[in-house]
């Protein structure tokens, strides 16, 4: 039986095999660790012996413990289990980002503050719901998804110039299901994708899973790296690109007018499909440039999600695609899951159907437009370098003065009841060291953020 103490060992071992943690690193503390995890401090104790045990770590009497040069040799169990194993890193990184701890300031989470998104009361739907149709409830919903959402969501992409038939969307569990959906269909094992990089890590452990060549295009400010792009597409060949146009995760930046229809023309010229993630759309104005809507569907498959302005819980989001391709995909998602959840399809579907969504659209984009005011602010004083300055965006991509790895910073404010998302977990490759971290906005506003921020930048500074 695998012990607490075993698993912390592992998840150690993993990332000292990633890079994570090179040689002569040292691990964060006893005390660190057992307060990050809520694990007893003999707990730890026993997971770093098991790591002086497999040769991997060396206590240094009143230092704590450093990795040894030998581990280069060493992997981890579940690398040797196959595709799993080689997204293993992913799922222990997505594991900490889903811990909750009540009394930290996560300012490196991905999800809007509670707070924004408490005036969606749940609960009052539930009626509304239920007198939608109480029969179907009972049974498995459409291969397609619920029919009057995807009627309302043929209206909301027409918001964003994309014109749609409720025929060409599928709904689906989220945003990361939709992906998952995607990969399945058109990536064969050894298959070569591009991605942005730095660029959204889940998707990254869903194509190490599927077993695919992932090709880094680097993020600019104003979008990918055209000269990067076109190097990529001429030598590899690659069949699809994801990325992310508007409020790309983790640099919050939105992508140009003219950098885009200049990757539809890349993408026109070497056959190229590119699938479009939007699942901030909600928080960003409609007119901003979508490469979805230049393409209209030809080229382009668009994945959206209700996760981060209604609730992560209903799990509700969408693939808008060709008519032809999203009856393939339909089918798909019938063979993996049946169908996706009704009831929550339904909920989605009562509250568009409110006045009351359009006016908390609103006052998520008028929270988020003075939250990044504030955080480009406090950043501006400290002289940090932000690497995009968005009117309204949930994520600040950030290089701290005087810190040359964020993962090492981020180490040094966990004591202080800090949560940070350093920039290497958001790299293709994770093993490189990173100056910048993704901000959370919202959660900055906390101040004892700004509070253990600069104590610790004057302390690290002498």
């Amino acid at each position: 039986m695998t012990t607490i103490a075993d698993s912390l060992a592992n998840a150690l071992e993993r990332q000292i095999a990633s890079g994570a943690y090179k040689a002569g690193d040292k691990l964060p503390s006893l005390r660190e660790l057992a307060q990050l995890h809520n694990y007893a401090k003999n707990t730890v104790v026993a997971a770093f012996e098991l790591l002086v045990s497999r040769g991997l770590v060396e206590p240094r009497r009143g230092s704590g413990y450093f990795v040894l040069a030998r581990q280069a040799a060493a992997r981890p169990a579940e690398e040797d289990a196959g595709s799993l194993g080689r997204a293993m890193d992913i799922v222990w990184l997505m594991r900490e980002q889903l811990k909750t701890q009540p009394d930290a300031v996560a300012v490196g989470d991905g999800f809007p503050p509670v707070e924004w998104l408490a005036d969606v009361r749940l609960d009052k739907y539930h009626p509304k719901v239920v007198r939608t149709g109480l029969g179907a409830l009972f049974r498995y919903g459409s291969r397609f998804g619920y029919a009057p959402l995807r009627d309302h969501l043929v209206r909301k992409l027409a918001d964003f110039g994309i014109g749609a038939e409720p025929r060409q969307i599928v709904l689906t569990h989220g945003a990361n299901e939709a992906m998952d959906i995607v990969i399945r269909y058109f990536v064969p094992p050894g298959g070569k994708v591009l991605v942005d990089d730095p660029g959204y890590y889940p998707l990254f452990g869903k194509l190490k899973l599927a077993g695919a060549q992932m090709l880094a295009v680097p993020r600019l400010a104003d979008g990918p790296d055209l000269e990067a792009l076109e190097r990529l597409l001429v030598a590899e060949r690659p069949r699809l690109f994801f990325t992310q146009s508007i409020a790309h995760n983790p640099t919050g930046s939105d992508i140009s007018p003219a950098k885009a229809f200049r990757v539809l023309q890349l993408a026109q010229k070497h056959d190229l499909l590119i699938v479009e993630n939007d699942p901030l759309a909600d928080f960003k104005p409609t007119s901003l440039p979508r490469l979805a809507a230049l393409d209209q569907l030809e080229r382009t498959i668009y994945i959206g999600s209700f996760s981060k302005s209604f609730s992560a819980a209903l799990r509700v989001g969408f693939i808008a695609c060709g008519a032809d391709l999203a009856s393939d995909l339909a089918d798909l998602k019938a063979l993996i899951h049946v169908s996706s959840s009704e009831y929550c399809e339904r909920t989605v579907d009562v509250i568009l159907s409110e006045g009351h969504y359009q006016r908390h659209l609103n006052r998520l984009q008028t929270r988020l437009g003075e939250a990044t005011r504030n955080a480009i602010k406090l950043f501006d004083a400290l002289d940090a370098e932000v690497f995009a300055r968005s009117p309204q965006s949930l994520y600040v991509w950030a290089a701290l003065p005087g810190v040359a790895d964020s993962l090492a910073f981020a180490k040094e404010l966990l004591p202080r009841k800090i949560v940070m998302a350093p920039g290497r977990i958001f790299s293709v490759d994770s093993t490189q060291v990173s100056r910048w971290s993704r901000f959370n906005v919202g959660a900055m506003a906390d101040p004892r953020f700004a509070k253990a921020l600069r104590t610790t930048l004057r302390r690290l500074g002498g």
